[in-house]
């Protein structure tokens, strides 16, 4: 059986990659951020960090295939505990 990687698991690790790689050029005092005020950026890079950080925190991120496969069992098991709620057939 085939368990791709989620996208929404590839998107939430590119935000985060993206807003680390903006904080290191903050550090570094590049200015990766098109803002005039060096406050609005810090602001704005700490905001997009933290949201990133959170999201992929929260979010199942299943990147092994024992991971995907767990997952996939896990959703079967929801299905079935729907189906006995309602009366249905088990057999899924």
């Amino acid at each position: 059986m085939y368990y791709p990687i989620k996208k929404e698991t590839i998107i939430r690790t590119i935000v985060l990659f993206l807003a680390i790689l903006n904080n290191v050029l903050s550090l570094l005092g590049k200015n990766p951020l098109p803002y005039e005020s060096e406050e609005i950026e810090n602001a704005v890079t700490i905001i997009v960090t933290v949201i990133a950080t959170l999201w992929a925190w929260w979010k199942n991120n299943s990147f092994t295939l024992p991971a995907r496969m767990g997952d996939e069992e896990m959703n079967r098991q929801r299905i079935k505990r729907r189906l006995y709620k309602k009366g249905g057939d088990l057999n899924v």
